[in-house]
């Protein structure tokens, strides 16, 4: 009985350490290790709390253990540790990844729904209450 669960044990796939809900650590170096440098280690935090994990339901990368979330980090920090600026780091992802990537998507042609949208809506809302408070009146 010992020796079969032996033989089992030693016939199952080595598998990566699990992180939950099927999500393992990246092996992304700069991914869990912050920069030496302080202010440089804050501008990528903020950068990545603006970034969105793209296998992950709007979790920032900050806040994700997915892989794909710790080589987006690795990325962010080796980048910034370069002395690029954030800006910068923010439009080669978007370039990338498009929109999506970022909790901040830029004001173009694709994306002019998003902010034109809301003020349409309130228009809309603004105009019918105005014409029930006029009907009121009457």
């Amino acid at each position: 009985m010992i020796l079969a669960a032996a033989l089992l044990a030693l016939a199952a796939p080595a598998t990566p350490p699990a992180v939950g809900a099927g999500q393992t650590v990246s092996s992304a170096p700069l991914a869990d290790t912050q920069l030496a440098d302080p202010v440089a280690e804050a501008k990528a935090q903020a950068l990545m709390e603006e970034l969105r994990c793209l296998t992950c339901q709007s979790q920032s990368i900050a806040d994700s253990n997915a892989p794909m979330a710790g080589d987006m980090r690795h990325q962010v920090r080796s980048r910034i540790a370069a002395g690029e600026e954030p800006e910068q780091v923010r439009a080669w992802l978007v370039e990338r990844y498009g929109d999506y990537v970022t909790f901040r998507p830029g004001f173009d042609w694709a994306t002019w729904p998003l902010y034109a949208l809301p003020l349409l809506f309130i228009l809309v809302a603004g105009v019918l209450l105005f014409r029930r408070i006029g009907r009121g009146g009457e």
